[in-house]
């Protein structure tokens, strides 16, 4: 009925990407949560924080948004298949035995 053509992936530049921005938000979070803990004696507040920054990051992060899909892959064109008249099981013949040795 609807045809939204939501993009759920993410190629391997904007996987770098992601990673990166999440390890740097957790780590900034993370040490501002144990100053600001530590300021106000309070070890809550700092795991508070950091679950503030998770939830940021992964909002940031797991979506594919379209700054992580600006490298896609290129891949290669199928090659096509030999036909079956032009071999005549030679070539099978000599892999198998080859195979054997």
């Amino acid at each position: 009925m609807f045809n939204l053509n939501i993009q759920t992936h993410m190629d391997f530049v904007g996987q770098h990407k992601a990673e990166m921005y999440s390890r740097c938000i957790i780590t900034l979070f993370g040490v501002v949560g144990l100053v600001w803990g530590a300021i106000i004696q309070q070890f809550s507040q700092t795991v508070y924080t950091l679950g503030a920054g998770f939830v940021l990051a992964s909002l940031l992060t797991i979506p594919p948004w379209p700054m992580f899909r600006k490298n896609p892959l290129q891949w290669q064109k199928p090659r096509p298949e030999p036909s079956q008249a032009s071999s005549s099981g030679t070539v099978s013949d000599e892999g198998k035995q080859k195979k054997k040795k």
